[in-house]
């Protein structure tokens, strides 16, 4: 089964109550890929989700907690220093933020050849790494 990474605002718009169509594909991406291909995420994923849902959207902490906890089927990569190392000479050579480079590593860390993300520019290949816009 391919393996797919899923970066935070995947996450976060399936809780999107205010977005109602970004909600409904992220919703859809998310019931796709748990039938179909192994999904990851990573540490730096689930901390802004959290951040995410519970400051902009509204939930709850404990609901936002119980929402992390269902999640715990999916891989996640532990991010290390050497992680970091390599977001930071990624973010200069693919010319993106640092946290969209961390993302990208995590991803290759997890050998996934995937990441859905609205973040970064859909189609673009990042070495082994092909981001997929599910928004678009």
């Amino acid at each position: 089964m391919p393996k797919v990474f899923l970066d935070t605002n995947v996450l976060a718009y399936a809780c999107d109550a205010d977005q109602p169509a970004k909600r409904g594909k992220a919703r859809d991406l998310l019931k796709a890929i748990s039938r179909d291909m192994l999904p990851c995420v990573s540490t730096q994923v689930m901390q802004e989700f959290f951040v995410t849902v519970t400051r902009k959207m509204g939930v709850d902490p404990l609901q936002a907690k119980r929402i992390i906890h269902s999640l715990r089927h999916m891989e996640t990569v532990l991010i290390d220093m050497d992680d970091i190392n390599r977001a930071i000479d990624g973010s200069v050579i693919w010319q993106v933020s640092f946290w969209d480079a961390l993302i990208l590593t995590s991803a290759r860390k997890a050998h996934c050849t995937v990441l859905y993300s609205e973040d970064l520019s859909d189609g673009q290949a990042y070495e082994t790494v092909r981001v997929i816009n599910p928004f678009r």
